[in-house]
């Protein structure tokens, strides 16, 4: 069931938003060549919880950690450890914060010092494809407007578009109806967006392959090829003019 929010549901999700957001913008300084994954999550879980928040990762499923912290070919859900950012390293962080029971949810993928063009390309263009996906959600368009807005653009610069992960209504529950796919697609693609709708909309392009895998820590999804990856997405409120970015970044 799709989830209309109220206005006191609203107000909730700006605030746990705002947090993630926040915490984006706290890690910022430290995301740098010698830091350890660990160590990140360490201070985004200090900083929700400074907020009145919790780390809404934390024991989804067995999850172990507050935040997810994903390294060149990884795409997805790697698990924070004392594996030290490298020189050159893309590093996608997820973050996602519960406050008073409503989550927001927003990860960003960061450059590690210097970059290749190549990698410069894939997290522009992933970045692009996230607001190419959020400038057609208005009231009245469908699900499939996003998703062929962020197909179009990672096929135009020869993205791979992984198809086992896609965007997700979020209000009460990290994930909630309908999916957001990347990807043109019958099964939601037809949903129609009502004012008060509530969804994260979260491109995940590779530089190479479309096609994924799990590691043996049944967590962390790579490249089937072992290229870069790229993730950025963004929890968003539909308007009945546009949309409203619930976890804006600096």
């Amino acid at each position: 069931m799709i989830n209309i929010k109220n206005d006191y549901e609203i107000e909730m999700m700006k605030k746990a938003g705002k947090i993630v957001g926040d915490t984006h913008n706290h890690l910022i300084p430290y995301i740098k060549e010698g830091i350890t994954t660990e160590e990140l999550d360490n201070l985004a879980s200090l900083y929700i919880t400074s907020k009145g928040a919790t780390p809404s990762f934390k024991g989804y499923n067995g999850y172990p950690a507050s935040i997810c912290t994903s390294i060149n070919e990884e795409v997805v859900h790697g698990i924070p450890s004392k594996r030290k950012l490298k020189d050159g390293d893309i590093v996608s962080i997820d973050i996602g914060a519960c406050y008073e029971g409503y989550h927001g949810d927003s990860a960003w993928s960061y450059p590690v010092g210097s970059m290749s063009k190549k990698q410069e390309q894939l997290l522009s263009h992933t970045e692009e494809a996230l607001y190419e996906g959020l400038s057609v959600i208005k009231e009245g368009a469908y699900i499939n407007d996003i998703s062929n807005s962020i197909e179009k653009h990672a096929k135009k610069h020869n993205l791979g578009i992984v198809r086992e992960l896609v965007g997700h209504g979020i209000g009460k529950s990290i994930h909630e109806e309908p999916d957001v796919p990347n990807f043109v697609t019958k099964r939601f693609g037809s949903v129609e967006l009502k004012e008060g709708m509530v969804i994260a909309v979260e491109p995940m392009l590779n530089m190479g392959t479309a096609n994924v895998c799990v590691l043996d820590d049944e967590w962390t999804v790579v490249t089937a090829d072992g290229k870069p990856s790229a993730h950025f997405e963004h929890t968003v409120l539909v308007t009945k003019e546009g949309f409203l970015i619930l976890t804006e970044r600096w």
